[in-house]
């Protein structure tokens, strides 16, 4: 029958001890993660918060659903700023819906800041 020491020895043979090279690739992937996915993200969303708290009255913006306009009103301490489209057509949108800065069309050769 089974004896308690060839059963012990059986357990240690089977439980190697694992080496630090074998956890290797996990920390790698890990890795590799960071640098492709989260990092860029993090550097994106830094830039969004810099070009929302720089924006100033006059700034030609292009929002996030594609329309083109610039900035007629920033009331601090508010979420929103004014926004015109055209002349006449004016509205408040949320500072998050600023997707970049546009050169003035009125002066094309002006750089973007």
């Amino acid at each position: 029958m089974f004896h308690v020491n060839s059963l012990l020895a059986a357990a240690s043979s089977s439980t190697s001890s694992s080496s630090p090279l074998s956890f290797l690739p996990i920390i790698a992937i890990f890795a590799a993660m960071y640098f492709l996915l989260i990092r860029p993200q993090r550097k994106r969303a830094k830039e969004q918060r810099e070009l929302q708290s720089a924006l100033a009255e006059g700034d030609h913006v292009v929002l996030n659903s594609g329309i083109y306009g610039y900035i007629s009103q920033i009331e601090e301490g508010k979420p929103y700023i004014w926004f015109e489209a055209n002349t006449g057509v004016e509205f408040r949108i949320n500072r998050s819906a600023v997707a970049g800065k546009t050169p003035d069309p009125a002066n094309p050769s002006a750089e973007q800041k």
